[in-house]
């Protein structure tokens, strides 16, 4: 595909994992790919803008936004992919491990759109896809927290939709269902009764390749919700 050639991209939680994978598909189809994570070295590094960025921390978020418009223009599109999970029975979890992951899971998000949005209605065009979660509509036991943060991204989805609608401005919501990244090392889905097991997992280049279906539609369609499942 060469959908993108010439526009713009930013994928947060861009250094490994699904984040990394469609930050990969993009700079193949043709984008310039700014990849954001705390953990990157800033500066262009292999085809990729990189810039280090705690999406938890709002002041940064905001500072991050103000280095890409500033230095590199207005994305076509945004991806918010940074994200943490941890499958805790609720009376083992805590407030304090309730605000971790709302800080990165919605707080993130929130912050991000807030830096961008603004900026592509008043170009009158863009897309903000934000990777969600079988999470987001679904609960599953041991999973109070992530799954009260992906309902909230949901939430917070779905105003965006309708409060862009008309705007040239799309927003996607791209559910995946279990993808093989290094967040199940400590779950051990093998041996986890219900749980999918790694080999039969998506990988994160099937996630990639939903994202980049997304991006490369023409302006006239939407796609507002996409759910994508292991095929077991």
């Amino acid at each position: 595909m060469s959908g993108l050639a010439g526009q713009i991209a930013l994928v947060t939680g861009a250094s490994r994992g699904i984040g990394a994978a469609i930050a990969s598909a993009f700079s193949t189809a043709g984008a310039r790919v700014v990849r954001v994570a705390r953990s990157l070295a800033p500066g262009a590094h292999d085809g990729f803008h990189d810039v280090a960025c705690d999406v938890s921390d709002p002041a940064a978020v905001a500072r991050l936004a103000d280095q890409v418009l500033t230095q590199i223009g207005t994305p076509d599109v945004v991806v918010n992919n940074a994200g943490v999970f941890d499958r805790i029975p609720f009376e083992q979890t805590s407030v304090a491990e309730l605000e971790r992951q709302l800080a990165v899971n919605l707080i993130g998000p929130f912050a991000v759109a807030r830096g961008f949005l603004p900026a592509m209605r008043q170009r009158g065009r863009g897309l903000l896809v934000t990777i969600g979660s079988v999470a987001d509509h679904r609960a599953f036991r041991e999973n109070t927290i992530y799954s009260t943060t992906r309902f909230g991204l949901r939430g917070l989805h779905e105003t965006l939709a309708l409060e862009y609608r008309g705007s040239g401005v799309r927003c996607t919501l791209v559910s995946p269902g279990p993808t093989d990244t290094p967040i199940w090392d400590p779950v051990d889905p093998e041996n986890r009764r219900g749980t999918v097991p790694r080999h039969a997992m998506l990988k994160p280049a099937d996630v990639a390749e939903a994202v980049l279906f997304v991006a490369t539609r023409p302006p006239r369609v939407h796609i507002e919700w996409l759910r994508i499942f292991p095929a077991v």
